[in-house]
């Protein structure tokens, strides 16, 4: 009977929650699965760093420079002062009369002579008049030959003693009258007639049209009479009177002195330079900014260069302008350049990233340091770089 009950036993359905308590069936423990938590864990600490890293730590703030061509010669210079082409002669040409313009015949850029007529406004009621005045100045000249006439009969008759010392008197005084009437509708006829070229508006020099300030159908007036009138016209200038104007400290003004020579540098156009003297010392001084201004005029200069550009004006040592050495070197600031694994770098903003490049430099060249090769001209890079700066940082430029 035991045997049975013990073979009976063997029988029993498992179910499921049932433990395996049997020596060859371990309790089952989810190792994998805290793995995978505890790696997802660690991704989510990683994004949410990054996150608030992003939102609270700020691109660093730096300060950039370009990098230029300059000439050898500026490494002899005694100053270096910033200023502004400014055309000598320079008009605002606006009319004499106040009328609506009828005719414009040159736009910007357009070269006029001196005389050329640029405008002309409405001129019928003017024309009118110069009629008028001609009509009657011509009526005045009839009036004399007939009173010159009348006046030489009353002569003769006079002679024969056939009138009167009154009625000869009265012929000459009417010939008188004649007479003065006519240089008076003479000047009539004058004054129309300048009436007339009034409404012609003229070049008053050799020059260009830089702007152009009214429009055919526009009220113009020899002054601002209301918010729709014009006064000026055009502007013009003559190129050839450019120069560069730029303010000198009085401290510094004692080393300069006329027919110096210097080198301008435009911004426009950082790789070109122009030969120039200084032409004039102005004989005052700027109060408020403590400062000289100096006329530079350009030995030699093209079509580039326009009135209101910035330049740069770099006094030189030489005694002849003629030996300056124009040829270009690249040059930038030494202070970009800074050591990175042993090796000489920079750093080059490109949008809000910086590069990291390799640098090569030559000579120093007044302030600046000679670039053979790495940087290009126009680069910006980073003045005084950090070592916590790395390439491909986004940065933000100092206001």
């Amino acid at each position: 009977m035991s045997e049975n009950k013990l073979d009976l036993s063997k029988l029993k359905i498992k179910r499921e929650g049932d433990q395996q308590t049997g020596p060859h069936e371990p309790p089952h423990k989810p190792h994998f699965a805290y793995f995978m938590y505890f790696i997802g864990v660690i991704f989510l600490g990683i994004a949410i760093y990054y996150a608030i890293r992003n939102i609270f730590v700020e691109d660093p703030i730096v300060d950039v420079t370009t990098v230029s061509y300059i000439s050898p010669a500026q490494a002899d210079a005694i100053l270096t002062a910033n200023g502004y082409v400014v055309a000598q002669r320079k008009a605002a040409i606006a009319s004499k009369a106040t009328g609506r313009l009828v005719y414009l015949g040159y736009k910007e850029g357009d070269k006029v002579k001196e005389g050329q007529i640029i405008a002309r406004i409405e001129s019928a009621d003017v024309e009118a008049a110069l009629t008028q005045a001609k009509a009657d100045y011509d009526v005045a000249r009839a009036d004399r030959v007939e009173a010159e006439q009348s006046y030489e009969r009353a002569k003769k008759l006079l002679d024969q003693h056939l009138i009167s010392q009154a009625e000869f008197d009265i012929a000459k005084s009417r010939t008188d009258r004649v007479t003065a009437s006519i240089a008076s509708r003479g000047a009539a006829v004058k004054a129309a007639e300048v009436q007339l070229e009034n409404t012609h508006i003229r070049a008053p020099f050799d020059g260009t049209i830089l702007t152009k300030n009214a429009d055919i159908g526009e009220v113009v007036t020899p002054f601002a009479a209301g918010a729709s009138s014009r006064v000026a016209v055009v502007t013009i200038a003559d190129m050839n009177s450019l120069e560069v104007e730029a303010d000198v400290s009085e401290s510094n003004i004692e080393r300069i002195q006329s027919e110096l020579p210097c080198e301008i540098t435009l911004d426009a156009y950082p790789d070109k330079r122009y030969r120039g003297v200084v032409d004039k010392i102005v004989p005052t001084a700027d109060r408020a900014k403590a400062t000289v201004m100096t006329k530079i005029r350009f030995v030699e200069k093209d079509s580039r260069v326009l009135p209101e550009m910035s330049a740069k004006v770099h006094f030189l040592k030489m005694k002849s302008s003629d030996s300056i050495d124009v040829t270009p070197i690249l040059a930038v600031d030494p202070t970009v350049i800074t050591k990175r694994k042993n090796e000489i770098v920079a750093f080059v903003l490109k949008g809000q990233i910086i590069e990291e490049v390799t640098v090569v430099t030559g000579n120093k060249i007044g302030s600046l340091i000679e670039v053979k090769s790495g940087l290009n001209a126009g680069d910006k890079v980073v003045l005084r770089p950090s070592e916590r700066l790395q390439s491909g940082a986004s940065v933000k430029l100092r206001e």
